[in-house]
């Protein structure tokens, strides 16, 4: 088996480093060929052909879930930097592509739009498709080019080389099971949550999750964390069970319409905002137009 001083960076595989980052973030093999569309043997194996091209054990197989080892931890943030760095080159070509062509590519998680969103939407001139984006990649879709806007909900941290543009405010509302006790009322104070089991996110920031779920509360209650969610079925999943509630915006109940599940206004609360991301000085002609139309609509 050689070893690493025999290897060149550029001798590695952005596919093995990838692979090797997914089995990390499932923590198991059989997960983590299935979010990569390859078969267990298949996954396996790249790894072992990496291991052996470094001449080192990345992985503590026996661990579960799985681990890595000293040379994996020493290995995988740096890996991570490279795809990082991999995937905004390739996004920011294409997002040359598409100015070249002014087709704008626009991001948005659930409902984050709203209605001044679809306002502005309505009265785009330039074309334009919707992206659907996880929670997570809010900024980091429009950072790497993945998409050229985004309608998004802060809180979100500054990033250096994005603007953060308000478009709008609607109100909170808190989703509940269809037989809960509060279910059936026309509006609610925050207080008579506080002894509620709360969704969470890993996710999601901590600054996120504290916001939405109005943490501290005024009373001084502790808010009660319970299951974890990765997207809005999951939540409205996790909620209709009766395992958790959630605070969310009032415009989800218009994309979401079940049975088993209650939206309910909260009266006493800071409004969520809706902001407009887009990149610091991006010359696409169809974010000049975007802007132009977000502030023609506040101004309407």
């Amino acid at each position: 088996m050689p070893g690493p001083h025999t290897v060149h960076g550029s001798d590695l595989s952005l596919r093995a480093l990838q692979a090797l980052s997914v089995v990390v973030d499932e923590g198991h093999f059989g997960r983590a060929a299935e979010k990569l569309y390859i078969t267990t043997p298949a996954l396996s194996q790249q790894i072992r052909r990496l291991e052996t091209q470094l001449g080192v054990r990345l992985l503590e197989r026996n661990a579960h879930p799985i681990e890595l080892t000293e040379a994996g931890r020493i290995l995988l943030p740096r890996a991570r930097e490279i795809l990082d760095t991999a995937d905004q080159a390739v996004g920011l070509l294409i997002a040359l592509q598409r100015r070249e062509s002014r087709h704008l590519r626009i991001g948005f998680i659930n409902g984050a739009a709203g209605r001044v969103g679809r306002a502005v939407l309505d009265a785009l001139h330039s074309p334009f498709e919707l992206v659907h984006l996880d929670w997570s990649e809010q900024q980091s879709a429009v950072a790497s080019g993945k998409v050229d806007a985004a309608f998004v909900r802060p809180p979100l941290p500054p990033v250096e080389g994005l603007a953060l543009e308000l478009i709008g405010e609607e109100p909170r509302v808190v989703v509940l099971p269809r037989g809960h006790r509060l279910a059936e009322k026309t509006s609610i104070a925050i207080a008579e949550l506080d002894t509620e089991v709360h969704v969470r996110s890993e996710a999601l920031g901590e600054e996120w999750l504290r916001w939405w779920s109005v943490d501290p509360r005024p009373s001084g209650m502790p808010v009660r964390y319970g299951p974890s969610v990765r997207t809005m079925d999951e939540l409205l999943e996790v909620v209709a069970n009766g395992a958790a509630v959630a605070i969310t915006a009032a415009t989800i109940s218009e994309y979401y319409t079940r049975n088993d599940v209650a939206f309910v206004p909260i009266s006493d609360i800071d409004p969520c905002a809706i902001e407009l991301c887009t990149r610091v000085d991006e010359p696409h002609p169809g974010v000049s137009d975007l802007r132009r139309t977000v502030r023609t609509q506040l101004g309407a």
